[in-house]
């Protein structure tokens, strides 16, 4: 059996994501990955939780449904998840999608993507509070506070959010008492000091559903984040890999030259100029871990107090001891790095219709962004860093202030 990795700079002559089979005529492994804190493991892929396969059947294979044939040929995957990623269309024969009962023929290109296969373990249902700010039969959108951990992993096996999910979802699909899943109807995650938005599936055709949105990268996340420095313009991109770094391998690290790594985008707009911080927008085109927070570091603006990657220290500034002072007291009120998943939009699984939801800024955040507002405000900022770029009525309205 032959592998190798797909090119993404041409996503028409192979598909964008996994590892191709030339043959096969023994088992495919899954792919997966496993990361349920801040920290990030040997063999995470990112922050979207769905995988890519392409198949070339063998010369000599009879013909066979193909949920049958796939369920054969990939280990840890059922034919209840290949019927359900073929509903979604999710499944491609020679580039055109098909039915699970399509009848397979020798060396037909398959192209398949799934959510992440089940992962057994002991998994505790716990009543913990949770804020679900949409749900429907289908799916749910929680609205996640910063310091929970999304799912359980090395070092957090319970207080995450999955357990809480598998206490108040105990009687759904994805969720029955038992399951054991520790990643049960998730699609895409946020680090754990990461505040904000996150969707979970409740049934097997919305997972496959949402799955494919990532894939296809059509899903809006737009995410709020306080910056050190100040920008020179007032909206740009960032193209540059992110992989796991040569110097310390439990953080991660932005390779622009494209040498290693994998492929990440991330947009930003300016919002507000505090002087020595700026807070922007960041739109997400991939979903690579610590992607934003790595992006930042690369362009010389770090997130404000992300001790991982050098924003929880002065970086700009007086050398005053009371801004000294002012700063670590917007620490102690922040006391993580400042960012924020505001928005997300996807299509509805069931009754294709887009959803767009907004999440307000908790407390912390908003507190540290007023602190810097009255700064600015008071202190006369140096030319090259001027304040402000929207007035206060449109920040208002991002702010949603009660």
């Amino acid at each position: 059996m032959k592998a190798r990795q797909f090119d993404r700079a041409n996503p028409t002559a192979e598909p964008r994501r996994g590892v191709v089979y030339e043959g096969a005529d023994e088992p495919i492994k899954n792919l997966g990955t496993e990361a349920a804190d801040d920290k990030a493991t040997d063999d995470e892929e990112g922050d979207e939780l769905y995988e890519h396969f392409a198949i070339v059947v063998d010369k000599g294979q009879s013909l066979m449904r193909i949920d049958r044939y796939l369920a054969t040929h990939m280990e840890a995957c059922s034919r209840s998840r290949i019927q359900a990623a073929a509903d979604c269309g999710n499944i491609l024969v020679d580039g055109k999608p098909v039915k699970s009962s399509y009848k397979v023929k020798p060396l037909e290109r398959i192209s398949i993507v799934m959510p992440y296969p089940k992962r057994d373990t002991t998994l505790v249902p716990q009543n913990i509070p949770i804020e679900i700010v949409y749900e429907d039969d289908q799916l749910l959108v929680v609205n996640k506070r910063a310091g929970m951990v999304v799912h359980p992993g090395h070092g957090n096996w319970d207080g995450t959010l999955v357990n809480a999910l598998a206490y108040h979802l105990k009687n759904t699909e994805l969720f029955q008492e038992g399951s054991g899943d520790i990643r049960a109807g998730l699609v895409h995650r946020i680090d754990k000091n990461t505040s904000g938005l996150l969707a979970v599936a409740k049934t097997e055709y919305a997972h496959a559903f949402l799955a494919h949105q990532f894939f296809e990268h059509t899903i809006t996340r737009r995410y709020l984040a306080l910056v050190w420095g100040n920008f020179e313009e007032d909206e740009g991109t960032v193209v540059a890999h992110v992989g796991r770094s040569k110097k310390d391998p439990m953080n991660m690290a932005a390779y622009p030259d494209g040498d290693y790594g994998k492929h990440a985008v991330t947009h930003y707009t300016v919002l507000r100029r505090y002087g020595y911080v700026t807070l922007i927008e960041c739109r997400l085109e991939t979903g690579r871990t610590h992607q934003i927070r790595v992006h930042m570091q690369h362009l010389g603006h770090p997130l404000f107090n992300d001790e991982r990657y050098g924003g929880d220290r002065i970086l700009k500034g007086t050398t005053f001891s009371k801004y000294k002072q002012f700063v670590e007291n917007c620490f102690d009120l922040m006391p993580r790095h400042a960012l924020h998943a505001r928005c997300l939009g996807f299509v509805h699984p069931t009754t294709k219709k887009e959803i767009y939801l907004d999440s307000e800024l908790p407390e912390d955040f908003r507190a540290v962004l007023e602190k810097w507002e009255s700064y600015s405000k008071a202190v006369e900022c140096p030319d090259d860093e001027p304040a402000v770029r929207q007035s206060d009525k449109e920040l208002n309205q991002i702010f949603k202030d009660k």
